[in-house]
């Protein structure tokens, strides 16, 4: 077992006394781990006092004493900004009955102050990409029970005067306990502790110690030295690409397919495909897009939207032959005669097909029931043929046939159209490749109010005049200047684009047409996304004009830059929530899991546009708060700097996003 640490000395407000007297010591950030179950003795103070909440990264250990006649109080910590003076936000409520707070509990390795109910850690919402780290005795009582019931009056725990006005102490809330369960101290399993202290590598923190705590494991760690790995050396190159079957791609979108114009509900899953396409290249994986729009209008809708779609795919004669030659062989083919009551058919019917009888016979999974007889065409053949020519050129990219697997990226409502042509292609083809086929299924797209079906055109023209209304009404006649359009231009990409990518892609999408549903100042839009990349390409080139006139030095190189000076808990906020896991983001948001059952998988899709979002709301918060470009005196450069290459590293990061959904970077808004 590692020997404890000695606490650090506090001063006002929960502050160690050499952060108060402006030390340069790395401030120690706690962590916790649970471990075996934990009594509610062993967090409750002596003769019925209130238990008091361990320490945390964002408050210190206050507790006011209470009678047992006035009722139980559980105090809350103060967000005093101990260890390093950082400020914090109150902890969640503590769980009834046990001192220890439940954030504490349900945490797996928390050494961050500012997230959820006030750390950043494995378990937080913004930063929660890490694997927590747990004891073997997890399922331990404490902090899983259920809620006690009140006790009756006269029961243990009970008021004993309930007439007499009960008094509250600051920040406290009433809390009634329950029984002990007779559980033992937590004690956390020394290999653990072990691990937790040999962890090292690129992108893990270094850990100062670990000691043993009443609720677990604390862990501490070096904040200075966590922003000079992760900001003082250039960024080398990124994580593994995730182990998988696949070195190539086939994203097959058959929305493309539909006669007529491309709908918003087509709309979706072409965002999708070319997002989820720029995904995968990104971790190194050869993408294929099927199939080539040959249409004149589809192909301007997608140019407004910036979509990069192949345009000309012309399958061979010799592969549709082929198939129809496969297609005479087939045992569930017959020959489709024309009769008095078949006169609406087609007349390029080459025969039908029993899907179900194959379906029943291979004893596959996950198709509707439903399917049937399906009438094969000669276009529904030259879209197998398509299909075919793509894994080919997959096959060839990757080193083996298996490893090239074909995404099927549909609609609900074409998903039955879509598990036809599945089966008519595993009865044709029946490859190896046929048993990595995979269905990628969009929820439905309500459009409120139309007066009319509209299509994507129309979308698009509707939402760029809403953005240049709401850009004039912010920016006044700055807005109507020419150079203006392409800025509007790539904000209404942006605002499509976040509108159909942030919702998870098997989830409903609501497209509110009226004028006030687009804004310039909504939180959740890709415009402010957009207007937060341009504060920080104006903040640099604000600076390096200051440079030029002599006001400011030119920035030095990260290994000679103090980084002890990056004391705000919004620093080390976008460090541990976003620079840290960002590479892991954009990992699982690529990944492509075999299906569980059946064909369906599911995708991660949403990821990007969501870390984009928080991500500018708390770099937001942040640049609202903080000076950055301060007065020109020699003693304030320090800071200056750390904060710039900060920032750098968070406008790189910015740019690395936005190029996944094909959206550059706006210079200045």
């Amino acid at each position: 077992m590692t020997p404890p640490l000695p606490e650090a000395a506090r001063g006002p407000a929960g502050r160690p006394l050499a952060a108060a007297a402006g030390a340069t010591a790395a401030p120690r950030l706690h962590a916790r781990v649970r471990g075996r179950g934990a009594p509610a003795e062993a967090a409750r103070g002596r003769r019925g006092r209130a238990p008091l909440r361990p320490p945390s990264a964002t408050g210190t250990c206050e507790a006011r004493s209470v009678r047992p006649k006035q009722g139980w109080r559980e105090a809350r910590g103060r967000g005093g900004g101990a260890h390093g003076g950082l400020g914090g936000r109150r902890g969640p409520a503590p769980r009834r009955g046990v001192g220890v707070p439940r954030g504490r509990l349900r945490s797996g390795l928390r050494g961050v102050p500012g997230a959820a109910g006030g750390s950043a850690g494995a378990g937080s919402a913004r930063g929660g990409l890490w694997p927590r780290l747990r004891s073997k005795s997890e399922t331990g009582s404490v902090g899983k029970g259920k809620r006690a019931a009140p006790p009756r009056r006269g029961e243990r725990g009970a008021p004993l005067r309930p007439g007499v006005p009960q008094t509250r102490a600051a920040g406290a809330t009433t809390e009634r306990p329950r029984r002990s369960c007779g559980c033992r101290r937590a004690e956390v399993p020394s290999d653990v502790i072990a691990a937790v202290t040999a962890l090292g590598g690129p992108g893990v923190l270094a850990v100062r110690g670990c000691r043993q705590t009443a609720a677990g494991l604390e862990v501490q760690l070096r904040r200075c030295e966590a922003f000079r790995r992760l900001l003082g050396h250039p960024p080398g190159p990124g994580p593994a690409p995730l182990p998988g079957p696949e070195a190539a791609v086939v994203l097959h979108c058959p929305a493309l397919r539909c006669p007529g114009s491309v709908r918003p509900r087509h709309l979706r899953p072409v965002l999708l495909a070319d997002h989820l396409a720029q995904l995968l290249r990104a971790q190194g994986v050869s993408t294929f897009l099927v199939p080539a729009v040959t249409d004149k209008r589809s192909r301007e809708v997608l140019q407004q939207l910036r979509v990069e779609w192949p345009s000309s795919s012309t399958p061979g004669p010799e592969t549709v032959s082929a198939l129809k030659q496969a297609l005479s062989r087939c045992p569930y083919a017959t020959h489709c005669e024309r009769g008095s009551g078949v006169a609406s058919q087609p007349e390029d019917i080459i025969c039908k097909v029993h899907l179900k009888s194959f379906v029943e016979q291979q004893g596959l999974e996950g198709y509707d029931p439903n399917l049937g007889v399906l009438l094969v065409t000669e276009e529904k053949l030259r879209s197998l043929a398509e299909l075919q020519q793509a894994v080919l050129q997959g096959t060839q990219a990757g080193c083996q046939e298996s490893c090239c697997s074909v995404v099927h990226v549909v609609s609900c409502e074409e998903e039955f159209q879509q598990q036809q042509m599945d089966l008519l292609w595993r009865i044709l083809d029946p490859g190896a490749h046929m048993d990595l086929q995979k269905h990628l299924v969009c929820g439905p797209v309500k459009v409120t109010k139309p007066v009319s079906p509209i299509s994507a055109d129309q979308y698009f023209q509707l939402r760029k005049r809403q953005m240049y209304d709401a850009s004039v009404m912010k920016y006044g006649e700055l807005a109507q200047d020419e150079a203006w359009t392409e800025v509007i231009d790539i904000l209404t990409v942006a605002a499509i684009r976040f509108e159909m990518l942030s919702t998870a892609h098997r989830s409903q999408i609501t497209l509110d047409l009226e004028d006030s549903s687009i804004s310039t100042k909504g939180t959740k839009s890709g415009a402010f996304v957009m207007y937060n990349c341009a504060r920080l390409a104006t903040l640099f080139d604000t600076y390096q004009r200051a440079v030029e006139r002599g006001t400011y030095p030119p920035l030095p190189p990260a290994s000679e830059l103090n980084f002890s000076c990056l004391r705000e808990e919004g620093e080390w906020l976008l460090l541990f929530s976003y620079l840290l896991p960002f590479p892991e983001v954009l990992q699982q948001a690529a990944q492509l899991p075999p299906p569980s059952k059946g064909l369906r998988i599911t995708a991660n899709t949403e990821a990007v546009c969501k870390f984009l979002i928080q991500l500018s709301m708390d770099f937001s918060s942040y640049y609202n708060r903080v000076h950055i470009l301060g007065e020109p005196f020699p003693h304030l450069f320090d800071q200056m700097f750390a904060r710039l290459r900060l920032l750098g590293a968070v406008r790189d990061m910015f740019h690395s996003a936005l190029a996944t959904l094909h959206l550059p970077p706006l210079s200045q808004i």
